[in-house]
């Protein structure tokens, strides 16, 4: 009986042991599963993260692509805009006239003149030189030395009105062209133009500008040029202005503050808007306008407004 008794717990030990194993190897088995599932489902988490990581990475990269491409057409288009097209100086009325005076305009020598002349507020005494005849209607005078008309502030209505309004245009017109914005790299300090072959732009000097030598001025017919001189512009012997590409003189405005002095022989082009004077020198040429608000002295010079 004893015996019997010893084999049964030695057989209930050995089950329970046996059973315990295969608990283990029960658990043993799914943690193992557990934590295969676990990783491939953390896996997939981490490879999802990633990619949707990647996906914003790619959006937010394609966005700052975008953006940058944006700006870079903003900036495109800002250029495009800053880089508009220099427009003519609108002389309103003040361009019927080749000449244009507040205080009077004097000749010697055998000038000729090719377009309209005028004095305001100055009367017609103050247009010497010409030998005017007045014409019947009392409105405008004649000479020899001009293809066009004279006006003075003392003629019949209505040149006063009309010349009060032509000055009033000229000043607005040097006005307007004065205040042109300069770009840096066209502020020439006080460089001479000699030799210089120029674009189209706005171009400008610290003081004086005296000319010494030829140069060119080089544009297509809708190209336009402006100078601004707050000094006085000096213009030397024989200096020649050469136009080409189409460029032309009534798109090319010399805005200058002093005086404005073109020497002997010398060929120049384009509209003076002077605050101040204008003398032309024995035999110097102009093809364009001289509009002063002061006084315009000639000597055996041709100008001419084609």
């Amino acid at each position: 009986m004893a015996q019997g008794l010893r084999i049964i717990r030695r057989n209930g030990v050995s089950t329970t042991v046996i059973g315990v194993i295969i608990v283990v190897l029960i658990l043993v088995v799914a943690g193992a599963y557990y934590a295969t599932t676990l990783n491939s489902g953390g896996g997939t988490s981490s490879s999802s993260s990633s990619s949707t990581h990647s996906s914003t990475s790619s959006h937010t990269s394609s966005s700052s692509s975008s953006s940058s491409s944006s700006s870079s057409s903003s900036s495109s288009s800002s250029t495009t805009s800053t880089g508009s097209v220099l427009t003519p100086v609108n002389l309103g009325t003040a361009g019927s006239f080749v000449i244009l005076s507040k205080s009077g305009i004097s000749t010697t020598g055998a000038t000729s003149i090719t377009g309209n002349i005028g004095v305001s507020p100055a009367d017609s005494t103050y247009i010497t030189g010409f030998g005017l005849t007045m014409d019947s209607s009392g409105t405008f005078a004649t000479s020899s030395l001009v293809t066009g008309k004279a006006y003075a502030a003392d003629y019949t209505a209505p040149t006063p009105s009309t010349l009060t309004t032509a000055v009033g245009d000229m000043q607005t017109a040097y006005t307007a062209a004065n205040g042109e914005a300069c770009p840096a790299a066209n502020n020439e300090g006080t460089t001479a133009l000699n030799g210089q072959t120029l674009a189209p732009g706005v171009y400008c000097w610290t003081s004086d500008l005296a000319i010494t030598g030829s140069f060119t001025l080089s544009g297509s017919s809708s190209g336009v040029w402006i100078f601004q001189i707050p000094g006085t512009l000096t213009v030397s012997s024989g200096v020649i202005v050469t136009l080409s590409g189409g460029a032309t003189y009534n798109h090319i405005f010399w805005v200058v503050g002093g005086q404005t002095t073109i020497g002997t022989t010398a060929s120049f082009k384009g509209i003076i808007l002077d605050y101040t004077s204008i003398a032309m020198q024995t035999g110097a040429t102009l093809t364009g306008r001289a509009l002063a608000q002061t006084a315009v002295t000639l000597n055996a010079n041709t100008i001419t407004a084609p």
